[in-house]
């Protein structure tokens, strides 16, 4: 394998510092009730500001007017100039709602294959209604043509058929589509001829599996005109106010794209919320491997992230599969406001409804004073509920909600600090009026209702560590959301693990969509990859998360494949703009040693720095040979760890040779064999490849035109 390297002599791959220009970032979180802005510094990543509003569903500009409005009030506060803004993202939850509302446009499907597969294709192209929710459904109407036949005169009748049934958007779907748009395009501009937004299967995914391929066209297409409206409505508004940054939309993946990719493909911002709160541990927590949780008042989002990316999956509508990425995620009945349960003088259960549903204020958020004489009472939060959900009513009257964060209160698992904090004494005078009824005292009654909570959330944890192989020395819990405080310290407590409480965890949604970094995926089916398949596939994915954003300079790719499947998924990460920490503004060798220290629970001075280049440092716990290591970036972020990894510095020229070596060394030492190589700024994931030579495809695209003495490090681990 023969490489160019460019000369470099006297020269350095340096990225430009905006100095002390002053620069900030915006995030917004749009939630069912209030829509959230943080304001970030673009060097430090500090927070400098916070704003909330209700959630502007019913204006006439929808819930763009809330955004406007809260980035508007988050500037003036803090005293910032419009064009000091250098990024502005958002997270959504209107796809998600939009689907869940039945809130969707009809779509109008038209399928096409050649003769050949004719039989077998139109049953995969013909979409019957989706059911979102019972009683809610897409409605669908379908056309086939075939290929042979389908000039423009047949595919602009089958248009107009469609739009005489009611059909609003459109849908393409062509057998064998990702490898020939022309006909899917020919029905787009038909579409558009006749006043339709239109989605085209192979602009979603270029995998084969014509069904799934296009029945997440379908969905996806179904919420194009409401987002498309959302999208047009923010973006003027957003210019209106003088910022020139980029508007932002966040994935359900973990990512960000811009607002022009909202436009075509809006079904990728499902579980936008969630994603966002994942970004703000990634960025502002800095967690690297942990079990995240999203505490919300109703529901908890569980799922993980490992190796500093989180683990991501096909997301399901109504019971079907979809090629929409997003998180991986469990949602649970449990949360912050879980009412109690009592029948006969013992506990039943803990939710799943909540205060929230209930319209009950928390008793924990209560003054004390305000609990006079309370006594238990039964009810039901809605109609059709079991009448065993118990409050607390005082003696003027007032009812007060018993929930999961009050228990905590009483039970001491909440701090000074955190949202889940409220009043203990209040708390504690409503559970002992709780634990009278079920024969005990209200501490007692308190813990009883954490471990019928926790009793929910553990096998969750534990399924999750076992599906992901996590090691459990270094599995840390992390909670983010307002009501993290009631369920995480204790779960954390009952399993012996480590967890942190988010800092900001009521505004960590903000925070993630600020910090957030450009992201896509490009997936497709290569029986046997080839060295030149896999460059393709790096080249495409590249390219694809440049068009969503971000800067060239900033984009790594991990490439993952699946030897069973043959499919080959290439996910790229950049930023929006460049990286502007300089070196005054990276962190010293003290605080990435302190950080691998914390992270190893190892002193700093039993720590050897291993390797070094500009970007990154790597640490172990052994001067030579096999050790645990942790690799810190200039940021302060744990890019990886390894239990039992070998390290290798080597340059751009002799990569090939040492990459191969070390390959070898970690197979014969029943390791995955899999490397990291890292240069300047960018860290190359090479785990998921099947083998060497795929291996050195790909890492020989990485250093292509680095001059040959260009410092690298490569990590491999080998076994445990």
């Amino acid at each position: 394998m023969v490489r160019a390297f460019r000369d470099c002599s006297g020269s350095r791959n340096m990225v430009p510092a905006y100095g002390r220009q002053r620069a900030y970032r915006i995030g917004i979180d749009v939630g069912g009730t209030f829509t959230k802005a943080v304001l970030v510094d673009h060097v430090s990543r500090e927070i400098v500001g916070r704003y909330s509003v209700l959630t502007t569903h019913e204006h006439q500009r929808g819930v763009a007017a809330g955004v406007v409005h809260v980035f508007e009030q988050v500037l003036e506060q803090s005293g910032v100039r419009p064009e000091e803004i250098v990024f502005l993202a958002h997270s959504t939850t209107q796809a998600t709602n939009a689907l869940l509302e039945g809130d969707v446009a009809p779509v109008g499907i038209v399928g096409i294959a050649g003769a050949a597969a004719a039989k077998l294709a139109e049953a995969q192209v013909r979409i019957d209604p989706i059911e979102l929710a019972p009683g809610r459904f897409l409605p669908t109407h379908n056309r086939f043509l075939v290929a042979e036949e389908a000039d423009e005169a047949a595919i602009r009748q089958a248009v107009a058929a469609l739009v005489g049934e009611g059909a609003e958007v459109l849908v393409a779907s062509a057998a064998f589509g990702v490898d020939n748009t022309t006909s899917e395009e020919t029905v787009r501009e038909s579409g558009r001829e006749a006043g339709l937004l239109a989605t085209c299967g192979h602009e979603i995914t270029r995998l084969y599996g014509l069904q799934t391929r296009t029945r997440t066209a379908v969905i996806n297409a179904s919420i194009l005109p409401k987002m498309n409206a959302t999208a047009t409505m923010t973006e003027t508004a957003v210019r209106e106010a003088g910022i020139k940054a980029p508007v932002m939309i966040m994935r359900g993946d973990g990512g960000v794209m811009d607002i022009a990719e909202m436009r075509r493909r809006p079904a990728m911002t499902m579980l936008s919320g969630p994603a966002a709160s994942v970004a703000g541990a990634l960025m502002h927590l800095k967690v690297t491997d942990g079990i995240y949780f999203e505490v919300g008042g109703t529901s908890t989002n569980v799922g993980v992230i490992r190796n500093g990316r989180p683990t991501v999956a096909y997301a399901h509508v109504g019971g079907h599969e979809t090629y929409v990425n997003s998180l991986d995620v469990r949602v649970l009945g449990i949360a912050g406001g879980s009412l109690i349960r009592v029948r006969d003088g013992d506990l039943v259960d803990v939710g799943p409804r909540s205060a929230h549903i209930a319209g009950l204020p928390y008793a924990a958020f209560a003054e004390s004073e305000d609990i006079l004489c309370p006594r238990l009472v039964s009810f039901r939060p809605r109609e059709g509920d079991t009448d065993d959900y118990v409050a607390i009513e005082t003696s003027d009257g007032r009812r007060f909600a018993l929930t999961t964060t009050c228990a905590a209160n009483v039970a001491g698992y909440t701090q000074a600090g955190m949202h889940a904090y409220g009043n203990p004494l209040a708390a504690r005078a409503a559970f002992d009026c709780l634990g009278a009824v079920m024969g005990c005292d209200g501490q007692t009654a308190a813990r009883s209702v954490l471990e019928c909570a926790a009793g929910k959330v553990i096998p969750v944890v534990e399924g999750l560590a076992r599906h992901y192989h996590l090691e459990r020395e270094d599995l840390k819990l992390v909670g983010e959301g307002g009501g993290a405080g009631a369920l995480v310290p204790f779960v954390a407590g009952t399993m012996g693990l480590e967890h942190e409480i988010s800092r900001d965890a009521e505004v960590i949604s903000s925070i993630g969509a600020a910090l957030a970094l450009v992201r896509d995926v490009v997936e497709r089916v290569v029986p046997n990859p080839q060295p030149e398949d896999l460059k393709a596939i790096r080249e495409e994915a590249i390219a694809a998360v440049v068009r969503l954003g971000a800067q060239p300079e900033t984009v790594d790719v991990a490439i993952d494949v699946d030897t069973t499947t043959g499919r080959v998924r290439a996910t790229a990460i950049g930023s929006a703009e460049l990286n502007v920490r300089d070196e005054a503004g990276a962190i010293s060798e003290v605080e990435a040693r302190a950080i691998a220290s914390q992270s190893l629970h190892v002193a700093a001075n039993q720590l050897t720095l291993r390797a070094q280049v500009d970007g990154f440092r790597v640490y172990s716990d052994r001067e030579d040979g096999p050790g645990r290591l942790r690799v810190i970036d200039q940021t302060g972020l744990t890019r990886l760890q390894r239990r039992n990894a070998i390290v290798k510095t080597t340059t751009a020229g002799a990569m090939s040779r040492d990459l191969e070596a070390l390959w070898a060394e970690a197979a014969a030492g029943d390791g995955n064999a899999g490397a990291v190589l890292m240069h300047g700024l960018h860290l190359a994931d090479l785990t998921g490849l099947g083998d060497v030579e795929q291996a050195l495809a790909v890492a020989d695209s990485e250093v292509s035109g680095l001059c040959g003495d260009t410092p690298l490090i490569l990590v491999a681990s080998v076994g445990t």
